[in-house]
């Protein structure tokens, strides 16, 4: 039976017309990637609406693993995200910088959630294809750490199904409105998730067992 690999990117927020998250997503939408089968959904940038839309994807696709995408604007590279906190602050515009507000995502759960995906593998994978990559320790508490914090909270029955979340940077597109803002080509940005893709859905070839990271 074909392993689903679920991949969730966002719609535009903060004034952007684009989101590199869902256009890079959107490429992969019924596509087979190192014989997994990839399933891709746009999720709102709302807490209330997007957690709704993981829930239905979930529902929907009965993935096998799923792989969040969303937008850091101010990063360098893609980046691989550890941990999701159980912490949310939707006045946020961004996923970068600090914050003092914020409530829990979901009340009496786990403050934080690590990732299922094999990190340390897919660094590898990239920086053989000499694309920017990085372990990332903070997702920030907007809508992105959020949806991965949803994704590892529902599927915490299976321990061993890989979940996690990735972090792109400003598309090249979006430069003429953050000229001082590092970017990435969305070509560059969508070869370094198949990549990650790829190496997901060697682990799902594999007998299960918790994800290396």
């Amino acid at each position: 039976m074909t392993a689903t690999i679920l991949l969730t990117g966002f719609m535009p927020f903060g004034g952007e017309r684009t989101n590199p998250s869902w256009q890079v997503a959107a490429k992969f939408d019924r596509t087979t990637i190192g014989g997994a089968a990839v399933r891709a959904w746009e999720l709102p940038v709302n807490l209330k609406r997007a957690g709704q839309a993981l829930a239905g994807a979930i529902q929907m696709a009965q993935p096998d693993a799923i792989l969040g995408l969303g937008q850091a604007g101010g990063r360098t590279a893609l980046s691989i995200e550890q941990v999701a906190i159980n912490l949310v602050d939707q006045r946020r515009t961004r996923e970068a910088g600090g914050a003092v507000g914020g409530k829990p995502i979901i009340a009496d759960a786990p403050d934080a959630y690590f990732t299922r995906i094999p990190v340390a593998a897919i660094l590898r994978a990239l920086a053989r294809k000499e694309i920017p990559a990085e372990r990332s320790l903070s997702a920030g508490i907007f809508i992105c750490n959020a949806a991965m914090y949803l994704a590892l909270h529902t599927t915490r029955a299976d321990p061993a199904m890989p979940v996690g979340f990735i972090h792109l940077p400003y598309a090249a597109a979006q430069a003429v409105r953050h000229r001082t803002a590092p970017s990435m080509s969305v070509e560059m940005m969508a070869a370094g998730v198949e990549s990650a893709l790829g190496v997901i859905a060697r682990t799902l070839a594999r007998p299960r067992g918790r994800a290396a990271t």
